[in-house]
């Protein structure tokens, strides 16, 4: 079949391989590889940060042509402790990254990510150019004040009022002029009942407006207390420290050191000099992807 003409995600497949890493004194991650065991090694970067991998994440992947190596970030999925904060930063994923090839002897990789997952893939890239063979981006996230205002301060409330109104509720009105702000009190609240309840609040919001057309399969991973709880406290600890960027245009700014790597954007709407790379660019919606970011 042509590839060109696939209009599906791939087969599911299995693991041929998993394994945990150390990657620090306190943290332990979790990875796996499918697919073609001497094929052309990608690494695909799960969303949050906090979602952890899924099975479905696999299924980008032709698992024939391509080696698909997946890993569960600090604290996330089934990597351990459990959705710790301690030792978590976009630069100490970016070490873990480069950790993780080492260990799996890979000379370089694609590097896939969407949502949060472009973000870090950029960082990576951006870090490690010679050890990065081409970047697919999907849905793309520069982790941007104006992103995250529109998302958690009310703009988005206009487009999902009913979703917007229990993540409002839950905080006092007098608080309300900084929802990041707000839940990350409540996420790192002593009292545990607090954290949970908030935790639900924050994913549940996220899982109703990640999809145009709402997936109630994943709204349903907002009333799962462990999922909640690492996706909502991992989340929010990037976004109130502003991703441990050193500015808001971070990303954008250093794009001069990828500008030669062959790279995709997909994206439902997207200018081909987004970030002045060579793009071959793809214009289609994500419905078919099964996770939420």
């Amino acid at each position: 079949m042509d590839p060109a003409a696939r209009k599906d995600l791939y087969p599911h497949v299995e693991p041929f391989d998993t394994g945990r890493l150390r990657v620090s004194d306190v943290h332990t991650i979790y990875y796996e590889q499918s697919g073609n065991p001497g094929g052309h090694p990608v690494v695909f970067l799960h969303g949050g940060p906090g979602a952890g991998t899924s099975p479905g994440n696999r299924r980008f992947f032709d698992p024939e042509f391509y080696r698909i190596v997946l890993f569960d970030q600090r604290g996330a999925g089934k990597s351990t402790p459990h959705a710790c904060l301690e030792q978590n930063t976009t630069w100490d994923l970016v070490a873990d990254i480069e950790k993780l090839r080492q260990h799996l002897d890979i000379p370089e990789w694609q590097v896939f990510g969407g949502s949060w997952g472009s973000t870090l893939a950029l960082a990576y890239s951006q870090t490690h150019p010679d050890k990065v063979t081409g970047i697919v981006l999907r849905g793309i996230f520069l982790l941007r004040k104006k992103e995250l205002d529109w998302f958690y301060e009310g703009g988005a409330a206009a487009v999902f009022p009913d979703a917007w109104e229990p993540f409002r509720d839950f905080i006092p009105e007098d608080e309300r002029n900084c929802f990041i702000a707000a839940y990350s009190k409540r996420l790192t609240s002593s009292d545990a009942d607090v954290q949970i309840e908030a935790a639900k609040r924050w994913t549940t919001w996220e899982m109703m407006t990640a999809h145009l057309l709402q997936n109630h399969e994943n709204i349903k991973r907002g009333e799962d207390d462990k999922f909640s709880l690492a996706f909502a406290r991992i989340e929010n600890h990037y976004f109130i420290n502003k991703g441990f960027l050193d500015s808001d245009s971070h990303l954008l700014d250093n794009v001069d050191k990828i500008r030669h790597i062959k790279s995709f954007i997909v994206q439902v709407h997207v200018y081909s000099s987004f970030l002045g790379l060579p793009l071959c660019v793809s214009l289609f919606l994500m419905h078919l992807a099964r996770h939420s970011v």
